[in-house]
């Protein structure tokens, strides 16, 4: 498992009061997770403190499981 997957599963687990073990990368963060919209932008702005990263708010919130959000921020990441 990659480093990015590791710190958004953390992430995730502590915004959304979620147990670290059922995060997968298939789980979808609404519907598997329960993020609200309001979490969901909260969650956009903890990956970019997390890594660092500016993330494009529209196309992040477009992101519906753990994985895309990973591949997601590795793509920005690799850019910089």
């Amino acid at each position: 498992m990659s480093d990015t997957f590791e710190r958004v599963k953390k992430v995730t687990a502590e915004l959304l009061k979620v147990d670290e073990s059922k995060i997968t990368e298939s789980s979808r963060f609404v519907e598997d997770l329960g993020a609200e919209s309001v979490q969901s932008i909260e969650l956009v702005a903890t990956f970019e403190e997390e890594f660092g990263i500016e993330m494009d708010e529209n196309e992040a919130l477009a992101v519906k499981t753990v994985g895309d959000a990973v591949k997601f921020i590795d793509n920005i990441l690799s850019k910089k």
